[in-house]
């Protein structure tokens, strides 16, 4: 059986995007993985599904290249709008809402959450800062922009040992639904940030993550919107005030369009 996608980036994110619109595609975790997987599948950190809503334009459901479905993903949401040309957006994280504008794509995610419990922790603490540590990563900012984070501010984040902390910290059973892990430096009103993202590992970019670091800074007064987020794959622009949706604008780049031949995924 073969299932028409699409392969796109945002800002070295990369995603396999299905449309499920008009014919159902039913995922389950192995198929994740198996499509997911860059030496004997297409090859992703992220699949995308595509379905009808009743109160959006369409659905978007996202799995993370282990397998395990999440709620939201603000570069796959920067891509779906520049591949659609879709304004609503659907998603387990909440409403999104986003706009072509020639080649780049700003996308509102929505206002930031801070309780203990919207992260959500295991049990109840202060958030800002959550008063834990992992050896020299200490003290993060806890904030949900449609999925966890965690925003650890650092003398220099690229020499964060992110690839062994990552994951200790992404599986503290003090996140129940686990956490995204961001290392950030500030440089003026930029934030040169790396992103642990849950299920996926260090990606080159990280939407959320980028949303959820310039909060944090905006938030303890260390920068002020807009911040500009520096990735390795390239950067974001990020507004925020308090009370009000976060903004996101960057680029969203189309690679190609291909089969699947889901007998041979399986």
């Amino acid at each position: 059986m073969k299932r028409r996608f699409d392969k796109m980036h945002g800002l070295g994110n990369d995603f396999v995007i299905v449309d499920a619109r008009q014919e159902p595609f039913e995922v389950t975790p192995a198929l994740a993985r198996a499509i997911a997987d860059r030496r004997t599948g297409v090859g992703c950190d992220q699949l995308i599904v595509l379905e009808p809503s009743d109160t959006a334009d369409l659905r978007m459901r996202i799995w993370n290249s282990d397998g395990g479905e999440v709620e939201s993903c603000g570069n796959a949401t920067r891509c779906v709008v520049q591949l659609t040309g879709v304004r609503r957006i659907d998603t387990a994280g909440g409403l999104l809402e986003g706009e072509a504008l020639g080649g780049q794509v700003e996308v509102s995610i929505g206002e930031p959450r801070f309780a203990w419990d919207q992260i959500p922790l295991a049990y109840a603490m202060d958030t800002n800062p959550l008063p834990m540590a992992w050896d020299e990563l200490e003290q993060p900012f806890a904030v949900n922009v449609g999925n966890p984070h965690l925003v650890f501010f650092v003398p220099d984040a690229g020499e964060v040992p992110l690839k062994e902390l990552g994951p200790t910290i992404e599986n503290d059973p003090a996140f129940p639904e686990r956490i995204n892990v961001n290392v950030a430096t500030i440089a003026g009103n930029r934030l040169k940030l790396r992103t642990f993202e849950r299920g996926a590992g260090e990606t080159l970019a990280c939407g959320t993550g980028a949303c959820a670091s310039a909060v944090a800074a905006i938030a303890t007064r260390r920068a002020e919107s807009p911040v500009q987020v520096e990735m390795g794959g390239g950067s974001l622009t990020i507004e925020w005030s308090p009370g009000e949706p976060i903004r996101m604008r960057g680029g969203a780049t189309h690679v190609f369009s291909g089969e699947l031949d889901l007998d041979a995924l399986q």
